[in-house]
């Protein structure tokens, strides 16, 4: 499985990568943190602010830095 965490490596999107490894630590599976960093391919994922956060492509939020027990949930019902 894999999640992505968009954001141009601001205090928030550094924020959401840590937060979504401590969520996939916490969780104790093997999942991919995928960092896109590159403003075409953000624009092309539909992001109308960063950070953004999905798993397996599926977008779970924008502009905000979800809790470890959200992103928790997320990842569970993909597996």
């Amino acid at each position: 499985m894999k999640v992505q965490v968009y954001g141009t490596g601001c205090g928030n999107c550094q924020a959401l990568e840590k937060t979504a490894k401590k969520a996939i630590e916490d969780l104790g599976v093997n999942v991919e943190v995928e960092k896109i960093e590159d403003m075409d391919k953000i624009l092309e994922a539909g992001l109308l602010s960063v950070p953004g956060f999905a798993v397996e492509g599926e977008m779970k939020s924008m502009g905000r830095v979800p809790s470890v027990e959200e992103i928790k949930k997320w990842i569970k019902a993909k597996m």
